[in-house]
């Protein structure tokens, strides 16, 4: 899942003032931006749903709101709109979102910033699979008109991994030749499928994966019906990533890892009439959401199970990691080929744990 926001959840990026969690990055842009030397293009890296698109909305905000400071005296009247600057030196990337540039921003109006996603397809009215170059064109040219608002010029493109190759080399041609108070900021859930020639030109900023403490208080923010129990088992088995815990309770996810864990506690006899009834819910799904959350939720069970032996941190730790491997590869393809062939899930859920079984048993 990308960095995309919830409708009933967060806020989207370019207005979430809430950040928790990564305040080793937050440090690290900020030295960069006091010491007067801040450079022009930062990849923003982590896995999905941790708040790499907040981040690089903050940044920008912040940025825009800030730029006097950097690479000069701060001027002491108002900006181009009559906004108040802030002090020089400051200590945190919160900016308030009723600030007039802050509003500007997030409503699309700041003429000096720059958002690059995925379009819609007008056709089918869905976003594109890919961000195309039709889309990073104008980066170039907006990049090297002199700032509207006396400060700096600024590009989001969330995500840059979604450029297609012809979209990566116009932007690689911006960050070749970068001009004076421009900053580019691309959001990474896997820098290893950039361009190399894109990387080297980026400054890294690498985003950790949250505390279970940390998404729990960010399920109770976003969602304040939400009871403490369920929020500390959807941290659980979130890995890290809010945006997947948020998925995993807005699809009903918990519900279905309770399903899945009671089966799996039944081993190594399982109890197929419970096994049975959650095929045939997964199969009822029509929006495939459900059948994809379980996929996830039994992988994530295996890899447990294979890393626990590897490292031999359980006594409960199997003797044989060979017929595991041999599930979880088998696993991983047989949920691909359901989605790609349109395979009866009820019979790809029911293989599935019966091969489990059979690794148990072996």
């Amino acid at each position: 899942m990308s960095d995309e926001e919830l409708e009933d959840g967060p806020p989207k990026a370019i207005a979430n003032s809430l950040l928790l969690g990564q305040s080793e990055a937050e440090i690290s842009f900020l030295t960069a931006f006091n010491s007067g030397k801040l450079p022009h293009a930062w990849l923003i890296c982590g896995p999905n749903g941790i708040g790499k698109a907040t981040l690089a909305h903050r940044i920008a905000r912040f940025v825009l709101t800030h730029g006097d400071i950097v690479g000069g005296p701060v001027d002491e009247g108002p900006g181009l709109f009559g906004d108040a600057l802030p002090a020089t030196d400051p200590s945190s990337l919160a900016t308030d979102l009723a600030n007039p540039v802050c509003r500007r921003i997030i409503a699309g109006g700041h003429a000096d910033f720059l958002h690059i996603e995925r379009s819609e397809d007008e056709k089918t009215g869905k976003l594109r699979k890919e961000i195309t170059v039709n889309e990073v064109r104008a980066v170039g040219s907006f990049l090297s008109m002199t700032p509207a608002e006396g400060g700096w010029r600024v590009v989001v493109i969330d995500s840059a991994d979604e450029m297609n190759a012809n979209a990566a080399n116009a932007v690689l041609k911006a960050l070749e030749e970068p001009p004076k108070r421009a900053l580019l900021l691309l959001v990474s859930h896997n820098p290893g499928r950039l361009l190399p020639t894109i990387r080297s030109r980026c400054r890294r900023l690498v985003l950790k994966p949250l505390p279970e403490r940390t998404i729990a208080d960010l399920l109770a923010e976003y969602d304040p019906d939400i009871l403490p129990e369920d929020a500390t088992e959807l941290a659980e088995i979130a890995d890290g990533s809010i945006g997947r815990a948020l998925h995993l309770s807005s699809e009903g996810g918990l519900e279905i890892y309770r399903e899945i864990n009671g089966i799996l506690e039944t081993l190594p006899q399982l109890d197929i009439p419970r096994l049975h009834k959650l095929g045939d819910k997964l199969a009822r799904d029509n929006t495939e959401q459900l059948f994809e959350r379980a996929f996830e939720l039994i992988n994530r069970w295996l890899v447990d199970v294979i890393r626990t032996s590897a490292t031999g941190a359980e006594q409960t730790a199997v003797s044989s990691l060979d017929p595991w491997i041999e599930v979880w590869e088998n696993t991983g393809r047989l949920f691909q080929q359901a989605k790609g062939l349109n395979l009866d899930r009820k019979q790809v859920i029911l293989n599935t744990f019966l091969s489990i079984e059979g690794a148990v048993k072996n």
